[in-house]
Formats: C-alpha cells, sequence, structure tokens
C-alpha cells in the first residue's frame, strides 16, 4: 500500500494551539505529514519562514513522521512534486469553509489526484487566529494558553 503523505500549509505566523491539534489529528490520519511554511508577499510577517519552521519543529522534536518544509509558489504543483495524496486544512468557523472550499476546487483542477481534507477546529479555539494572536501579544495581552510553550518563548524572545 502507497504511503498516505498529507500537506498541511499555511503561514504559522505564529504556530497556535489550534494548529497543532490539526497537525496531530493529521498525524493519526495519514503516514506522514509534511507541514509547509508559506510567505504571503501581501502580509508584513511577524517571524521570518526559517523561524516559523523552527517554531514547528519545536513543538513536534520527536515525531519522525513530521517534515516542515517552505513553500514557495503553487500548492497543487508543490504537492504533486512531493508525491501528496492530500491538502489537509483546519477550519475554525462556517467563513472558513467558503475561501477553503474554493481553493480545494482550484487545487482539484490543477492536480486532479489531490484532495483536501477538513478538519474542524476544537470549539474552544475556535476564534483563534494567528494575525489576533500577534496582535493581543503586541499589545501586552495574554496569550500562554493559546500557543505551545516553544512558540510563546520565541515570542517573548522576539520582543
Amino acid at each position: 500500500m502507497p504511503e498516505r503523505l498529507a500537506i498541511c500549509p499555511g503561514s504559522f505566523d505564529p504556530l497556535t494551539n489550534g494548529h497543532e491539534t490539526i497537525i496531530r489529528r493529521g498525524l493519526a490520519l495519514f503516514d506522514r505529514v509534511i507541514v509547509a511554511v508559506t510567505f504571503n508577499p501581501r502580509k508584513t510577517p511577524f517571524f521570518s519562514v526559517e523561524a516559523r519552521k523552527q517554531m514547528v519543529r519545536d513543538v513536534f522534536p520527536d515525531e519522525p513522521r513530521l517534515e516542515v518544509d517552505e513553500l514557495n509558489g503553487l500548492l497543487a504543483r508543490w504537492a504533486s512534486d512531493k508525491g501528496a495524496a492530500c491538502i489537509l486544512r483546519g477550519l475554525r468557523a462556517p467563513s472558513d469553509f467558503e475561501y477553503e472550499l474554493q481553493m480545494a476546487q482550484m487545487n482539484r483542477h490543477l492536480h486532479p489526484q489531490l484532495d483536501t481534507v477538513f478538519l474542524a477546529s476544537e470549539a474552544d479555539g475556535s476564534y483563534v487566529s494567528s494575525s489576533l494572536v500577534r496582535e493581543v501579544f503586541v499589545l501586552g495581552g495574554d496569550v500562554s494558553d493559546l500557543v505551545p510553550a516553544p512558540v510563546l518563548a520565541a515570542m517573548k524572545a522576539r520582543s
């Protein structure tokens, strides 16, 4: 049976507890998961791509089935090149679904063998986004229960 490989793309700026949960649930469903850290030229990042990749590694230090890589370019092509059968995405709210469905359909158009699996976020963290975490942190709020400990340490070291 071929390996079931999923790609979990995102900016992860910073990685939140919700991201961590989706990745862990993905590892329960797939043989291997590649976390694809993206760069969005329309956004000003809080952390560099390298720092975000390192934070993911720090949160999953003993998980040999997890790979962390950088994604620049078209996700469907990149996933195909990696041999992935699936894109793994988390949904926080119904409003996420419309955008994510459009992206899933385009990825399938570009790479017909590529499926997208949506996992619903945990209810207690459904309001949390990376941008909201960054904003609260920069304004002096406590985000310690919203991000994994290694991420909080990196955020404190950056400020």
